[in-house]
């Protein structure tokens, strides 16, 4: 903002180049010193130069200076903690077309309002020292511009309706007043608004069609010429009045004289108030109907295409561009000016040496602040036109006010609660000078407040409303409360001001305001750790809501220790019980009393934590079965982050926080309140840690507890917290945590309240069932287990103990019981394996991410196949490779790998590397976790999972091709053809089919991928559909498996698994599949041979039609004998191919085997044969083309083998012979021995020219193997036979020569 508004001062390093020396101590002197800190204004901050102007709504503030103007609209944004706050940020800037000297903002709403009260639009009004005032929107637009007066605009001021508060109070009316240095203009607000509306609208359609804009109606307005006073610099409109009877007559008789006669009614009069010099401030009265209004000749500065009224950011903000100013062409003709009407002082306050700055008026029209050149603040009583206070020591002052209404609270149960609300008013005075705010109650009341603040802020204060409201239209609506901001430049801060009602009640007598200030010692006594004089300050407060509003500051207070808690509520509550009861405020002792108990019961627990107890016996043979799991486990979790000390478990819990979670009822019960998550972890820690760590003795801690009224649910829901979050805790001392539990468990059950005494045995206990829904719940899965095994035992104590006390054994509910405490831990220890195997990280280099936390709620709610999805998504975080899953799952079963890495000495393991010994680690937690889960992580459910995760993460970003190629590959490994079949099918429909038609269409443009994507992607679809027509083919002779999972894991209920989908598709149409196959190797080898070809223009009509059609479907395929010059094209493009597969090979000195799959694959010349067949192309062309190219490239070897397989060999010996005589021409032409020989065959072959060869550098024995190769195929009537012989003969020649 200040380079747009100072860009002199920036320097070319779009560094501040200004200086701060000076302005930074230049009020620190005092008044003498004045000369000395105004001589230098470079150093001053940037914001005193420039006009600034808030909207009443606070959503708009305009900073300008000189030509240049910006708008900052207020714009609500998320900090870093994630609260809501609003910022102003710059939403235009430009050039003006001359100097301004003020400017003001208003809001406007129309009659079709919201019932938010909030406004449609912002209007920004400017004066020029021209005398020109214009009018633009919020955008920068500029709807009107009006030249009332030739001289500058000193002042812009605005009054806007007011609801009247009381009967009889004359309404005011909407106005704008115009300050010129001799006149005044003001303008109907009805008017006003009325013409800018119309001139918005004629805008938007402007901006819309690029119509001409039609002439808005004029301006109602009224021009005063203020005479009998030097100087006028500020004014204010007070509005209309009417004098009494006696002011009228005391005013007649003092103009007129005696014989003054005086009207029957008193005349409405509108008072306007000016400030300068002689008089240094002037009251002026203006009678109704004393003028007429004047109508104005609207100057639009709209052009028809909006040319010159829309600002543009780039020319006029950026370039500077003055030739073009957006009032040039409609200022070539000025428009008329009228007359200004003379209106002669009333009186004045006459002072010769001061002059008045400024002038603000009260929200209320009958009080208005003054500042003077002398550094006083005055303040006037417009009704009487005398100055009843002054301030001094206010130099350069800036003003506000605020009307704060009562609050409703406080006398909505009075007689008088029908009754208007009062309203206490304040001043607000900014002292640059000394950098302090305060607020001043009126008239004659003490300063309330003082807040020290920088030296060169800017007190905002707009001091009007929303325009266009009336008394029709203000129905109704809670018009918002006058703002008043304080902008500092230094931190871009805006601040409001906000005052209590109560400042007002300057009564020494009032309670209420005596009270208020022992609340605010209270708090300075607390903040500053002094809590001696607290009990004394507390109990002086007289009103009881600002007592109980004490006390609740009090036991929220964290530096308060506890025994000082103590003591000043129970002297408090002692204090109310000595009163007379209908003294006492119900609600004040309910709160004494129940938090007395509550810290008497925090104070209880503390102890009770320091003693110790003995401990029971162990379960040490519950802990040995499950003692290896558990400490594979433990080796897995995650290492404890970085945190703050007070975030701790271990730190101790404040009597603050015990008394916010914990409220007595009326039945003095204590009841725990459920808040965050961290919070009830805290105080579950705070009652329950020790005694799970052996510290305390729990039968006394559950005994207190009990005493105080909890109830055991929620003291048994504390417990399993604190268990189940500190686990790493847990693990740590397994065996002395869990004895401790159990007894905790055996405590609380044996409370009152727990266990119901008419509990059914044939049914499911309520208070089990609470443990068995939170160890359920639970992702804590090494805890959870724990507690599942302590419950477990702890309820069958306690069934058995309840069926021994019966006549007859209970046998069926021991079962019922037990049996879903044997579900749940054999549950519990699954998850545990499952869980230990997702927290292996993943190797280096590895996709990775976020560990995925199970537990048995989230495995029952994923279905049958949940289990084997969080194994694949663990499969593809540790890229685990689909060949590698293989050799892992067909150990199954087999334990001599364990024994093997069991039994390896130390000098062994040290041999083996790092990351094998975590690959075997791995494979052996897969292991373990497939014999627990022998359905549901069958190989065929697991590949199929795995195939649809890879499938899955590849569509999330297609350039990453091995994650389909390891998609299609697990598919591979899926033994059921009915499931392969179905994953197939779910796969091409919705993943592949819209990517491969996306490919076939546009195969010469960009489809989302790259070349090698591509070209992976199309391979991988070749596959898919020869995967698919296998199963197809394979589904008649096998039946299909039967799905089903572990007894315990039967109440599964979600989505069904891939396997189950899959077996729920319907068979595919073979030669539909087959149809897309063909066009999927077409294409993957027009990528992977960068053949450039138009996919359609292989197949005929029949063929398209059939392509990206539902596989299930039967469709019209293509049959019978093609269209010759179809087959042309189709065997032109095979050829191609070929020849680009023999170019790929094109080192014939290699003996390394071809790779299997890329351009080298050994597979593509019989695929091109596959090809052809199925297009119809004669595979003896191909394979003569084959050889051929194969001789060309120098391949001789793998020709000699194509060559066996072709039939016509005539035309093929007569395309070698050419071949022959070029390699011949080139061996002669570089040949250094020019034997008679030679040149007789030189002279044969002298025609075949050698450049269509791609390697003719060929041995000669290789060339006579290839001649005789010739004479063998071809026959001796051959027309070309006797050439083959003199070739051979002169070859054989050459040879011996050599």
């Amino acid at each position: 903002l200040f380079v747009c508004l100072f860009p002199a001062s920036y320097s070319e390093d779009n560094e501040l180049s200004w200086d701060t020396s000076d302005w930074e101590s230049a009020w620190e002197g005092g008044d003498n010193k004045e000369e000395e800190s105004t001589s230098d204004k470079k150093g001053e901050p940037w914001l005193q130069d420039c006009v600034v102007s808030l909207s009443p709504c606070a959503d708009l503030l305009v900073v300008a200076r000189e030509q240049k103007a910006a708008f900052l609209s207020a714009k609500w944004r998320t900090d870093d903690s994630g609260r809501e706050e609003m910022t102003l940020g710059v939403s235009w800037t430009g050039t003006l077309s001359e100097v301004l000297l003020c400017i003001f903002t208003s809001c406007l709403n129309t009659f079709f309002r919201s019932s938010t009260g909030r406004p449609d639009w912002t209007c920004v009004v400017v004066g020029f020292t021209s005398g020109y005032v214009r009018f633009y929107t919020e955008s920068g637009v500029l709807l009107l511009a009006q030249l009332l007066h030739e001289d500058p605009v000193l002042r812009l001021k605005c009054r806007t309706y007011e609801i009247p508060r009381h009967p009889g109070v004359t309404e005011q009316h909407e106005e704008l007043s115009i300050l010129y240095p001799a006149a005044m203009v003001t303008i109907d607000g009805f008017s006003l608004f009325q013409s800018l509306r119309a001139c918005r609208n004629q805008v938007a359609r402007a901006a819309a069609a690029g119509n001409d804009v039609i002439q808005p109606p004029p301006l109602a307005y009224k021009k005063w010429g203020l005479q009998e006073m030097d100087t006028i610099v500020d004014h204010s409109s007070v509005g209309i009045m009417t004098l009494c009877v006696f002011d009228q007559m005391k005013n007649a008789s003092i103009l007129g004289g005696f014989n003054a006669s005086v009207k029957g009614s008193p005349p409405a009069m509108s008072q306007y108030v000016t400030v300068g010099s002689g008089p240094y401030t002037g009251f002026y009265y203006a009678i109704e109907g004393s003028s007429q209004p004047l109508l104005s000749h609207v100057a639009m500065a709209v052009a028809s295409k909006l040319t010159s009224a829309l600002f543009s950011a780039a020319s006029g903000w950026l370039g500077w561009n003055k030739n073009k100013n957006e009032e040039e062409a409609p200022q070539k003709q000025k428009p008329k000016v009228e007359p200004a009407t003379p209106l002669s002082i009333r009186f004045g306050l006459p002072d010769s040496r001061r002059h008045g700055e400024s002038i603000c008026l009260s929200p209320c029209n009958t009080l208005a602040g003054v500042t003077d050149d002398f550094g006083r603040v005055t303040l006037l009583d417009l009704a009487r036109g005398i100055a009843i206070r002054m301030w001094k020591g206010y130099r350069d002052a800036q003003l506000g006010w605020l009307q704060v209404p009562e609050e409703r609270s406080e006398r909505d149960l009075s007689p008088s609660a029908s009754l208007p609300r009062r309203h206490a008013l304040f001043l607000i005075i900014y002292a640059p000078r000394r950098g302090i705010l305060e607020v001043w109650a009126m008239q004659q009341g003490p300063r309330v407040g003082a807040f020290t603040v920088g030296k060169h802020c800017r007190l905002l204060y707009a001091g009007y409303r929303l325009m266009g409201v009336n008394s029709v239209t203000s129905q109704g609506w809670q018009l918002h409360t006058q703002q008043v901001c304080l902008l500092d430049p230094i931190t871009g801060a805006l601040r409001t001001v906000n005052i209590p009602f109560h400042l007002a009640l300057s009564d020494k007598k009032s309670e209420r305001a005596k009270d208020m200030h022992l609340v605010k010692k209270l708090t300075t006594l607390l903040r500053s750790r002094d809590t001696e004089l607290a009990r004394s300050i507390l109990l002086d407060i007289k009103h009881p809501a600002v007592k109980k509003q004490a006390l609740e500051s009090l036991l929220s207070n964290k530096n308060t220790p506890v025994s000082c808690l103590v003591n000043i509520t129970r002297a408090l509550d002692d204090t109310l019980k000595r009163q007379e009861p209908e003294e006492v405020d119900a609600g004040l002792l309910q709160l004494c009393s129940s938090q007395l108990k509550l810290l008497q019961l925090y104070t209880d627990i503390q102890q009770l934590h320091s003693a110790t107890d003995d401990s029971l016996e162990g379960i040490e043979e519950e802990l040995s079965r499950v003692a290896p799991t558990l400490q594979r486990y433990a080796q897995f979790t995650p290492r404890p982050s970085v945190s703050f000390a007070q975030d701790s478990p271990d730190s101790p819990l404040p009597a603050q926080a015990f008394l916010s979670q914990l409220e007595c009822t009326e039945d003095e019960e204590v009841k725990v309140i459920r808040r965050s998550e961290t919070e009830w972890n805290q105080l579950g820690n705070f009652l329950f840690w020790s005694c799970l760590c052996g510290k305390s003795p729990l039968h006394k801690v559950c005994y207190t507890l009990q005493q105080a009224g909890i109830s055991p649910q929620q003291l048994l829901s504390l417990l399993l917290s604190v268990w189940l979050h500190r686990e790493k805790e847990v693990l740590q001392k397994p065996e002395e945590n869990v004895r401790n539990l159990h007894r905790l468990l055996v405590a609380l059950s044996n409370m009152k309240g727990a266990v119901e005494e008419s509990w059914d045995p044939q049914s499911i206990s309520p208070w089990w069932q609470q443990v068995r829904t939170t160890c359920v719940q639970s992702h804590n899965a090494a805890a959870a287990l724990l507690a599942a095994l302590v419950t477990h035992r702890a309820a069958k104590a306690s069934i058995t103990s309840r069926a021994d006390s019966k006549f007859q054994s209970e046998w069926e509910a021991v079962s019922l019981e037990l049996e879903q405490w044997v579900v749940c831990v054999r549950q519990l220890e699954d998850v545990l394996v499952l869980q230990t195997l997702l927290l292996v990280p993943p190797p280096p280099g590895a996709t990775g991410g976020a560990t995925v936390q199970c537990s048995i709620k989230t495995l029952l709610e994923g279905g049958t196949g949940g289990i084997a999805d969080s194994v694949s998504k663990w499969v593809f975080r540790q890229d685990i490779s689909p060949e590698r899953l293989k050799e892992i799952l067909q150990k199954r079963g087999n334990k001599e790998a364990d024994d093997n890495v069991e039994q390896r000495d130390e000098e062994e393991r040290h041999e083996k590397e790092k990351s094998q010994e975590d690959t075997d680690r791995t494979a052996e937690l897969l292991l373990a976790l497939c014999q627990r889960f022998p359905h549901s992580l069958s190989p065929d459910f697991l590949f199929a999972h795995c195939c649809w995760e890879y499938v899955v993460q590849w569509n999330k970003d297609p350039e990453e091709g091995q994650y389909l190629c390891w998609s299609v590959e697990h598919l591979k490994m899926v033994s059921s053809p009915h499931i392969q079949q179905g994953v197939c099918t779910m796969m091409w429909s919705t993943f592949i089919v819209k990517r491969f038609s996306a490919a076939t269409f546009l195969m010469e443009k960009d489809v989302g991928m790259g070349d090698k994507a591509m070209t992976s992607f199309l391979g991988c679809c070749v596959q898919l559909l020869n995967i698919l027509m296998e199963a197809d083919s394979a589904v008649e002779e096998v039946s299909a498996p039967e799905l089903s999972i572990e007894e315990a894991w039967s109440g599964a209920e979600g989505p069904a698994s891939i396997a189950e989908l899959a077996l729920e598709q319907k068979g595919v149409h073979y030669p539909l599949v087959q149809h897309h196959c063909l066009l999927a190797s077409l294409l993957h080898a027009a990528m992977t041979f960068s053949v450039k070809v138009k996919p359609f223009s292989l197949f005929d009509s029949k063929g398209k039609n059939a392509f990206f059609r539902d596989l299930t479907t039967i469709q019209l395929m293509p049959s019978g004998d093609m269209d010759p010059g179809l087959v042309s094209v189709r065997q032109e493009f095979l050829l191609r191919v070929l020849t680009g597969w023999v170019q790929a090979i094109d080192d014939p000195s290699s003996s390394t085997p071809l790779p299997s799959s890329g351009p080298r694959a050994e597979w593509w010349p019989s695929l091109c044969l596959e090809l052809g067949s199925l297009l119809q192309v004669n595979p003896d062309i191909l394979r003569r083309h084959l050889v051929c190219e194969l001789y060309s490239q120098g391949l001789d070897l793998r020709a000699e083998e194509v060559m066996l397989e072709v039939e016509d060999k005539d035309v093929l010996g007569s395309q070698l012979l050419v071949l022959t005589g070029q390699r011949l021409s080139y061996s002669l032409l570089h040949s250094q021995n020019q034997t008679q020989a030679a040149m007789e065959l030189l002279a044969m072959v002298r025609s075949q020219h050698y450049s269509l060869l791609r390697c003719p550098l060929i041995p000669l024995p290789q060339t006579s193997r290839l001649v005789g190769r010739l004479i063998e195929i071809l026959p001796e009537n051959h027309a070309q036979y006797s050439l083959a012989l003199h070739l051979l003969e002169a070859v054989e020649v050459l040879t011996t020569e050599d």
